[in-house]
């Protein structure tokens, strides 16, 4: 294990060495805007609530990421915030990594992977955060790589009429959406305002909208039904733009890759979404 590693080279935390090279150099020469400017790599640091993989620089940090909580000072908490059992010399009070509350050390014992926050190895996490935190484990196990593999779609820019078949993928820092086909955009996921996944219905002619009126800090209208994805329809402001754009995607030949890759963004918007209460 990396903390292992560090006790043995004697605690020194401030090594840093990149472990991700930015992408660049597959992207068939396109510039990738302020993406190229800064090295898309990854260092190694020692938080109190133990080692973390982070990017070089903080810009770059995945959306789905979270910043480790302020601890409960010891002074404030003289019981266990789940039980109320009075800390002690013999019963020691534990800092949950993900909300920072303390506990004693029945009810914080677990200790869970918590990719969210980078860090190396699982931490200590109360039994409510550690169900969070697996939830998440399952997401970045599975829907993010699909999102990372990316699928084909017919692609509709604005209200134009003209469709490409191109291929869409989630980029390496999980920052943006890739398009590629005979031309090449991309789309910044904070700057998208809307998004709306459309899903075949369990009868002909039926159909559900799973809608999440902005991705990353507003309210989820509507969410419904388990039906296979069949497209997605974009709202979000290009760099260096005020105007909303529209994207229209369906899917293309693959379309059991193609639901799949769209039933993993809803996963990503989903979680987006209910992080604002976290």
């Amino acid at each position: 294990l990396y903390s292992d590693w560090l006790i043995a080279t004697g605690g020194v935390a401030s090594l840093e060495f990149v472990v991700e090279e930015d992408d660049s150099a597959e992207r068939k020469g396109y510039a990738l805007k302020e993406m190229s400017s800064v090295p898309d790599g990854k260092k190694l640091v020692r938080s109190p609530s133990g080692l973390r993989m982070v990017p070089e620089n903080g810009a770059f940090n995945s959306p789905f990421s979270m910043d480790e909580p302020q601890w409960v000072p010891d002074k404030e908490c003289p019981r266990c915030m789940q039980c109320d059992t009075k800390f002690d010399f013999i019963r020691r009070k534990h800092h949950c990594r993900r909300c920072g509350r303390c506990f004693c050390d029945k009810c914080c014992s677990k200790k869970a992977a918590l990719p969210r926050m980078c860090f190396v190895d699982p931490v200590r996490q109360c039994a409510e955060c550690s169900l969070v935190s697996q939830k998440e484990v399952e997401f970045y196990d599975k829907q993010l790589k699909v999102l990372l593999g990316g699928a084909t779609f017919v692609v509709t820019l604005g209200t134009s009429d003209k469709s490409e078949t191109m291929t869409c993928r989630l980029s390496n820092n999980h920052r943006y959406l890739f398009l590629d086909g005979e031309s090449h955009f991309e789309v910044e996921l904070s700057r998208i305002s809307s998004m709306q996944i459309q899903t075949d219905g369990t009868s002909p002619g039926e159909e559900d909208v799973h809608t999440y009126t902005s991705l990353l800090d507003s309210h989820c209208i509507f969410e419904g039904g388990t039906s296979r994805a069949s497209g997605m329809l974009l709202h979000y402001k290009p760099m260096g733009s005020q105007d909303a754009q529209q994207l229209q995607m369906e899917v293309g030949e693959d379309k059991k890759v193609a639901s799949l890759w769209l039933a993993a963004m809803h996963k990503a918007a989903k979680l987006l979404h209910e992080a604002r209460d976290q």
